[in-house]
């Protein structure tokens, strides 16, 4: 069959690779997509927000399956105008999104669905936010409700900073996301990333891994979309991942349906696993990035065939099976990430950092100019490796990143670092 796959970034180039290897696919389009894509599948100059677009170049190119793979479209509807016009697709709806797309939103079903999650309160204005500051003092964690590309949250050390967060936000630095903010209590404990494939009426347990959210070495410094990840993760022992399914996934898959917008896709929850146990950080509908290029190499059953699977609401009962090995990912950043990034370096050897046993160079931030390769964005390249622990992948990782000469980058150099400590006390 024909697949559309809607996207640009490290996240796509990963669920390229892997449809590629389903023995259903035909042909693979990749819109708006970017150089890395261009060499798995055909990149489309589509305009994504523009549905009439994509619905009419479906029905030109004989299009099966939809596959979105960034959260703006699903926010802004896309699946539900596909599926109004008999296209199926894989993700969910502009309702069911909202897991996503509202922080405030998420919480309220926490707290309806005695979801494990922080005490949290929401605002619409400022002083009240101030004043609640004051009274809960810090740490503290203030959130822009909406989408901030993975920049909306502060965790902050004292009240001063939690107040400059909340002031920051109700002056538009993230325009209408941070219109209304969530204040939560900090949680302690370890973060961890737990993946979901979902057809609206059952959840399969797919994946775990551990994403580095914080821009330098030692996790300091300002959230990012993501410096890097592993998988899997073993903090998520099978008995937490029990408690997870049971106290989380479940009744958030139960008060979709209750609130008639059954979740299909990809549901990815961010957990802290804290001493009373997992609780709730916040709902991705569609995969991570960095995850997917940790999780998708990884997969040994057919991803095309899973996708077809849930967008049909038939998910098979048997779990996917994964290659026992570890993957590890870098993400190459451009200078000044995740502030305003400095664009337009030469990036080059990127073909050389693929000889490395277990490299895959995945495409996030580029374009090609008069046959050069340069960074187009804040995260640009990752450079992820396979190995028979976290420990191997990471050494490959790196050995693959010093190969690539980009002066105009940076990356983290201790991804990973929690997991190969722990591999080095069982050893």
């Amino acid at each position: 069959m024909n697949v559309l796959l809607i996207g640009s970034g490290g996240r796509e180039h990963a669920i390229s690779n892997a449809l590629k290897r389903s023995p259903l696919l035909r042909r693979l389009y990749v819109a708006p997509g970017n150089p890395g894509t261009a060499r798995v599948g055909d990149n489309v100059d589509l305009e994504v927000a523009n549905h009439a677009a994509v619905i009419d170049f479906c029905r030109d190119a004989g299009i099966a399956l939809v596959v979105v793979g960034p959260e703006q479209p699903l926010i802004g509807g896309l699946v539900d105008e596909l599926d109004r016009r008999g296209i199926l697709a894989f993700g969910p709806t502009q309702a069911a999104a909202q897991l996503e797309g509202s922080k405030g939103f998420t919480k309220d079903l926490c707290r309806d669905y005695g979801i494990p999650t922080a005490r949290y309160a929401r605002f619409g204005a400022l002083e009240p936010a101030l004043r609640h500051l004051r009274d809960v003092g810090a740490p503290i964690v203030v959130k822009a409700d909406g989408l901030a590309a993975g920049k909306g949250v502060v965790v902050a050390e004292t009240l001063e900073e939690a107040e400059r967060a909340v002031e920051a936000m109700f002056a538009g630095a993230f325009g209408q996301s941070g219109a209304e903010v969530v204040i939560e209590e900090r949680l302690e404990g370890e973060e961890a990333s737990f993946f979901a494939i979902c057809d609206g009426l059952r959840a399969l347990p797919f994946a775990t891994a551990q994403d580095h959210k914080r821009v330098g070495d030692g996790d300091v410094g300002p959230n990012t979309g993501g410096m890097g990840a592993y998988s899997p993760a073993s903090v998520v022992t099978p008995e937490i991942e029990a408690r997870v399914i049971d106290e989380i996934i479940e009744p958030t898959m139960r008060a979709m349906r209750d609130r008639g917008a059954p979740f299909k896709g990809v549901l990815y929850a961010g957990l802290m696993l804290t001493r009373e146990g997992p609780k709730l950080i916040e709902y991705n509908c569609r995969f991570g990035d960095p995850e997917a290029q940790v999780i998708l190499p990884r997969l040994e059953d057919d991803l095309l065939a899973l996708m077809l699977a849930a967008a049909r609401g038939e998910l098979p009962r048997e779990r996917p099976r994964f290659s026992p090995l570890a993957a590890l990912t870098v993400v190459l950043a451009a200078k000044n990430y995740p502030a305003t990034p400095i664009v337009g370096s030469e990036i080059r050897n990127v073909e050389s950092a693929q000889s490395i046993k277990g490299a895959i160079i995945t495409h996030a931030g580029t374009r090609e100019e008069a046959g050069r390769l340069v960074a187009a964005g804040g995260r640009v390249l990752n450079v992820t490796a396979l190995g028979e622990s976290v420990a191997e992948a990471q050494a490959r990782a790196y050995a693959a990143v010093d190969l690539i000469d980009w002066p105009g980058g940076f990356c983290r150099r201790d991804i990973g670092w929690r997991e190969v400590a722990r591999e080095r006390e069982r050893c």
